[in-house]
């Protein structure tokens, strides 16, 4: 399944010197761009396009539901796609798939029509982050795997610290449409290049699929999905469609588990020898804490600017950009360093500058300059660009070619289940901490407090006065509560650098072993 160099018999990829790596690492990272991009550049369109689309609240949100429900339940298929089809095939049909979907995003007239064109994005985009890194991993000599994990990476970054800048000039200089036009000149040049320069390489057809497997595994990813994301909105397990996504998430997954470990390798849906590679494995649980610390953090910061301190959209998303300066600093620095300095070194690097940027956002008050957000971010930045780049390096070190595109495929959807799990985490604490400090706060305020008797703004007795009072009392809580979010964050950094331990930094030079039994 891989692009260029890897033979039938399961060799290890050997990159082809006539390949024209730069255009097509240009071309793929494109298209990984658009999809990321994807993710949050219509976040701050949503009001937009609720009065545009006359929609509810409620109902707007859809746009953004049914974009990652979609993403994530199609994500899995990426290995079966590719063995069945051939992974250019399947770029291609991705890339192009995803722009008219994009097109008929931004030519949408009602809720349905935009809810549907989303669907369609989230199927067509949810190959284009797996099937890059696979395809950079098989062009690419091993040691060159770290710069081009760089280079994957700072890729999959832009996109979600672009996406709200992006998203908000776009649609105040112009229309919310263009949010989505934007990806059709991208996707057709990454169109292009992929169609040119990467080499076809025949499918191997050794997989079946494993209708049931798939069934239960996309009912399970999208019932989770669905409990993430509307789950604050619905009051979490106070309401009953919470419920019923927490039953069909636990009996579908249940049916995997069951029918995977009952089928013999290579004919099960999931192919479970993944997880008999230990640095694979690894690799998973530190990229889900990863997505978790990464999107959580990031979806905090703009909220809190925004609602606390009055900044508009585009200038938060200015604000808190920076730090992607500070990720691509540390990834094109680290990916020199792959292969020379122990994996596990950087990693706990990283972690620890991640913890002190954390430490530093802890001390967040509702007086803030914006070098105090700029900084911490940057540095944030500069130790996630330290995690990012090794921990792909040493998850797919030991991994074959010939697995590459599945192992992709489920190290993305991972990460994306811990970004969802990590911004529905940070979001009902930050609710549940508001009201719980705005309680404990309100206690001390009684007439029999002289201060606010006397004070003109915060009286108590001038109903005027008290409406103001309780603004700034629910603003101080939220700021607490904030600060509580990322102490959080920061000892769940912490917490996982012990984990290092379980990482085995590949033998310098050591051939990728395949056991070409069990590949049959």
């Amino acid at each position: 399944m891989s692009v260029a160099g890897s033979s039938s018999n399961g060799a290890a990829a050997v990159p082809d010197d006539g390949l024209n790596r730069p255009m097509i690492t240009i071309s793929i990272m494109l298209a990984t761009i658009i999809q990321a991009l994807d993710g949050t550049i219509a976040n701050v369109a949503l009001p937009h396009m609720q009065g545009s689309l006359s929609a509810s609240q409620d109902q707007i949100t859809w746009v953004l539901t049914s974009f990652i429900v979609a993403a994530a339940i199609a994500t899995p298929l990426t290995g079966w796609l590719c063995d069945r089809f051939g992974q250019k095939n399947i770029f291609l049909v991705s890339v192009a798939g995803f722009t008219l979907a994009s097109v008929l995003c931004g030519l949408s007239g009602s809720l349905a029509e935009i809810v549907a064109a989303r669907l369609l994005q989230g199927v067509f985009g949810a190959a284009l982050v797996p099937l890059s890194q696979a395809v950079l991993l098989d062009i690419n000599p091993r040691e060159k795997h770290g710069s081009a994990m760089a280079v994957w990476g700072m890729g999959v970054m832009i996109g979600p610290i672009l996406g709200p800048t992006l998203g908000g000039w776009l649609t105040d200089s112009y229309n919310w449409r263009w949010v989505f036009f934007i990806n059709v000149p991208i996707g057709a040049v990454a169109f292009y290049g992929i169609w040119r320069y990467i080499r076809p390489v025949a499918a191997a057809r050794k997989m079946r699929f494993d209708g049931f497997g798939f069934a239960t595994l996309s009912l399970s990813i999208g019932a989770l999905q669905m409990l993430l994301d509307r789950g604050e909105q619905n009051d979490w397990f106070g309401s009953t469609e919470t419920w019923i996504e927490a039953g069909v998430l636990a009996l579908s997954f249940c049916y995997f588990i069951a029918h995977t470990a009952l089928r013999p390798a290579g004919k099960s849906f999931f192919d479970y020898r993944l997880l008999k590679n230990a640095n694979y494995v690894s690799g998973l649980l530190f990229i889900f804490i990863v997505g978790m610390v990464l999107f959580a953090t990031r979806a905090l910061t703009p909220s809190m600017l925004q609602a606390l301190m009055g900044y508009p959209a585009a200038v938060a998303g200015l604000v808190t950009a920076p730090s992607g300066l500070g990720t691509m600093i540390a990834m094109m620095m680290v990916g020199r360093l792959v292969g020379k300095v122990d994996l596990r070194l950087l990693l706990g690097t990283g972690f620890l500058i991640t913890a002190f940027s954390l430490w530093q956002m802890t001390g967040y008050t509702l007086v803030l300059s914006r070098s105090d957000i700029v900084w911490p971010g940057v540095i944030q930045g500069l130790g996630l660009g330290l995690v990012f780049v090794p921990l792909s390096a040493a998850t797919f070190a030991t991994l074959t070619p010939e697995m590459r595109a599945e192992g992709t495929a489920i190290y993305s959807l991972i990460r994306n289940i811990g970004s969802s799990i990590g911004i529905a985490m940070v979001q009902t604490l930050l609710v549940r901490n508001t009201q719980t400090v705005h309680a404990a706060l309100t206690e001390h305020i009684s007439n029999a407090n002289q201060a606010l008797v006397d004070s003109p703004v915060y009286s108590a007795s001038v109903p005027a006065a008290a409406a103001a009072l309780n603004e700034e009392i629910t603003r101080q809580a939220s700021m607490i509560a904030y600060v509580d979010d990322f102490w959080l964050m920061m000892i769940m950094t912490l917490l996982v650098i012990p984990l290092l331990l379980l990482i085995r930094p590949p033998k310098k030079n050591a051939p990728v072993v395949v056991d070409h039994a069990a590949m049959d």
